[in-house]
């Protein structure tokens, strides 16, 4: 991240053809595709939206855990963080369950507290502005 780029720590495109609600995802090298499951009229090509926002802040927690354990030199095995997201009164709410081999149980709980300091986690509590221009 640098001044230059106005602070981007992420960028990605997606374009839609003619396929019912599959979208192609490039974000930076990688290429992803999203769609709404068959239930909901789509191919199921790929996770929905929601999915794809819960597979962010999974990988974003996983990540974070590994790095500071590894700082900690702390002996984390296999990590499994779990997600659901569901609506309750008009707004989303999300169940983040962590599974941590390796620690014990003051090491488990101090992980817990750092999976609320995740980047993702951080953003996705403190809302966003999202701005939009059509072209």
């Amino acid at each position: 991240m640098s001044e230059e780029d106005g602070g981007v720590v992420a960028r990605a495109t997606v374009r839609m053809g003619e396929t019912r609600y599959a979208a192609d995802i490039r974000a930076g090298a990688h290429a992803l595709v999203a769609d709404e499951p068959k239930s909901a009229g789509g191919g199921d090509a790929g996770p929905s939206p929601f999915g794809l926002l819960l597979s962010s802040l999974g990988a974003c927690t996983a990540i974070t855990l590994r790095m500071y354990a590894e700082r900690k030199q702390w002996p984390l095995g296999a990590i499994e963080v779990q997600l659901s997201y569901r609506w309750r009164d008009e707004a989303g709410a999300i169940e983040r369950v962590l599974t941590l081999a390796g620690l014990d149980a003051s090491q488990r709980a101090r992980c817990a507290e750092i999976a609320e300091k995740t980047p993702v986690t951080r953003a996705l509590k403190r809302g966003m502005t999202i701005t939009t221009v059509v072209q």
